[in-house]
């Protein structure tokens, strides 16, 4: 999809069916998986394949879980991460540092410019109703040469996510994320279709 030079949202486009405060939506943990274990495990590989040894990752809209492979904590120099509930955020063994934010009433990162070599963030776009202001963050944080991974399903809270999030399939959720870092500053992003084939299944969480 080409897209204008101008972002061509409006505020519709991210009304959400349940406007009340996120803080209280998310006020009690949930320490369960919001995908599927092949969908976690295929997006367990491909951190693996993509993430340098040594590297500083920020978690963004992190949990109690980040789907890091388990030897991430010990290769890597920092995983700092930053989420709504920080009860969930405590519970994540993986994480060496965070910080609980609701980046829709405040989308700015905590952190230094040029801190991070890799920014996460796991099916979680949906519920951003300022996407390219935190997009933007997720630049201004990153390292020169820096990834940002948006790893996005199929699956959501409807109530929570923007209207426009759920009139659209697969790929133009992929679309829509590629302008959203269009807008933000990124180049050209790519995607990749990491759903897991599991022999005698018949359907499993599609993963992006």
């Amino acid at each position: 999809k080409e897209w204008p030079e101008t972002p061509p949202f409006s505020k519709k486009d991210f009304f959400r069916a349940d406007e009340g405060d996120d803080e209280n939506f998310y006020n009690l943990p949930r320490l369960v998986y919001h995908i599927d274990e092949p969908a976690v495990a295929s997006l367990t590989q491909y951190y693996r394949a993509n993430v340098s040894p040594g590297s500083n990752i920020l978690d963004i809209c992190s949990s109690w879980v980040s789907h890091y492979p388990v030897e991430f904590p010990k290769m890597m120099k920092r995983i700092s991460g930053t989420g709504m509930n920080a009860l969930e955020l405590l519970a994540n063994d993986q994480l060496t540092d965070y910080e609980a934010r609701n980046l829709n009433v405040n989308p700015t990162l905590p952190y230094d410019d040029n801190s991070f070599d890799v920014v996460t963030c796991v099916v979680s776009i949906d519920y951003l109703i300022h996407p390219i202001d935190v997009l933007k963050e997720v630049r201004r944080v990153l390292r020169p040469g820096g990834k940002v991974i948006i790893s996005q399903s199929n699956r959501c809270f409807p109530s929570k996510a923007i209207a426009m999030w759920l009139n659209m399939n697969d790929r133009q959720h992929l679309e829509l994320i590629n302008g959203y870092l269009k807008y933000a500053g990124f180049n050209p992003a790519k995607a990749f279709d990491i759903t897991a084939s599991v022999p005698g299944v018949t359907y499993y969480d599609p993963m992006f």
